[in-house]
């Protein structure tokens, strides 16, 4: 049996969390039904409904995170998560405190968990379905996206990532009058070794919610910066992302977290105003894949400021590695955790570009008013090596047009499965925002 804990830790309460107000907690366990994944990166989702007539509020300093083989034995019979129901139900109102991490998690198992908040989960009839879309498809479940509708990501873990303290009066509000009405949470199993013969073990990897029907007066929500692309052989990349923020509401950005599988060696986020660049966080994905909190605090983000990031790729193998769901394939990923004052959030939450060699931030529409000349000598910084990292891929920025096709991009050929682009926006309009048919905010 193994075991993953986050436990409540009273030393952080004591010495003043951030909701230090006299408010009735309640925990909710959101858990994997006793699963058994038989092949790897096989990525599963489980659902919760929320109560629809009143607001949720989550903070996920608190949450209690498990990965645990036979949890049945420790919850019980009786817990919600066992029902007969095909979906959890949870009818009152939600807050997360702090919490530290017991150092028995097993990033072996699940690589990551994600918590999505949905208007409409990806299965109604399956209590547990295959939301890994790109990855393995597995006749033991039925496939379908994380979210139908209305995806957005709450949280996230990887990497036997420890907890991130939010600041005080700050939650998540989901359930009631919101677009979220469902919790959704995905895990994605690296290893499937112990669920196979002659172990035959089954998990329940999850999450335990502390909750309260205390509004907050701070709202919280992510903003997630990502790419498409490829990596050639041999080679240093820059995946690199921009998005114009021109929601009527200001940010506070206070956490960021990034993610990239083994070819990440940076990934740094930004926020530009008039060509002056501001690091909200710069991390190496090695690290834990935690929230960490932002480099520059007090930091706001206004409308018409824009947020960049850019994963710096390193792939020594022989073999041209692409943006994927799978271990074999890579990700770019920067979430930006951030509140506003009152309970209005923005609804665009994320920022797509496809990517090398299809694009760069000075190809970009806005490209001139990033101030690129400016843009800091750190970007692509290694982190605890003071090395600096520098593209090899042929020039600094290519057009798709000097692309010979036939070659591919750095001499190797194309991979021929088809049209992997359209299939990867695709695949992101699925998973973070199925209401788009295109996001507008993808280069």
């Amino acid at each position: 049996m193994m075991r993953c804990l986050l436990l409540l830790s009273i030393a952080l309460l004591a010495q003043g969390a951030p909701h230090a107000r006299d408010i009735k907690i309640q925990e909710v366990p959101l858990k994997m039904p006793q699963v058994q994944p038989k092949v790897k990166d096989t990525y599963l989702c489980v659902a919760m409904e929320l109560d629809h007539v009143n607001p949720t509020y989550i903070d996920p300093t608190s949450l209690e995170l498990i990965s645990i083989m036979d949890e049945k034995d420790r919850i019980g019979n009786n817990s919600p998560l066992f029902a007969e129901s095909e979906h959890i139900k949870f009818s009152s109102t939600i807050i997360i405190v702090s919490v530290g991490f017991k150092p028995d998690a097993n990033k072996e198992i699940a690589h990551h968990i994600l918590l999505y908040g949905c208007k409409t989960p990806g299965s109604l009839r399956s209590r547990v379905w295959n939301c890994g879309e790109m990855a393995h498809k597995t006749k033991a479940y039925s496939s379908g996206p994380v979210c139908e509708s209305g995806s957005q990501i709450v949280y996230a873990w990887a990497m036997d990532a420890p907890s991130l303290k939010l600041p005080k009066d700050v939650g998540f509000k989901v359930g009631g009058n919101t677009d979220i009405r469902y919790l959704v949470m995905q895990v994605h199993y690296k290893n499937v070794d112990n669920f196979l013969p002659p172990k035959n073990e089954k998990d329940s990897s999850g999450i335990t919610l502390e909750t309260t029907d205390t509004p907050m007066p701070k709202r919280a929500g992510v903003y997630l910066l990502g790419t498409g692309g490829m990596i050639p052989p041999k080679s240093i990349e820059y995946m690199e992302t921009a998005c114009l923020f021109n929601t009527p509401i200001t940010i506070h950005p206070f956490g960021f977290r990034t993610h990239a599988h083994v070819h990440g060696e940076v990934v740094s986020g930004y926020r530009i105003r008039h060509g002056d660049w501001t690091e909200i966080g710069r991390r190496s994905p090695k690290d834990p894949q935690m929230f960490y909190n932002v480099t520059t605090p007090g930091m706001e983000v206004r409308p018409g400021d824009i947020l960049a990031a850019r994963c710096t790729m390193k792939n020594d193998e022989s073999r041209t590695v692409y943006i994927g769901a799978t271990q074999n394939d890579e990700m770019c990923n920067f979430y930006v955790m951030f509140y506003v004052d009152g309970d209005k959030i923005p609804y665009d939450h994320s920022c797509f570009t496809s990517g090398p060699p299809y694009s760069y931030w000075d190809k970009l529409p806005f490209g001139d008013k990033m101030g690129l000349d400016h843009a800091p000598k750190t970007i692509s910084l290694e982190p605890h090596k003071n090395v600096m990292l520098v593209k090899t891929t042929g020039g600094p920025r290519r057009n798709v047009a000097d692309v010979d096709m036939d070659q591919g991009y750095g001499g190797p050929r194309f991979d021929p499965r088809e049209n992997q682009v359209n299939r990867l926006l695709a695949y992101l309009n699925r998973g973070y925002d199925p209401d788009v048919q295109l996001y507008d905010n993808v280069i």
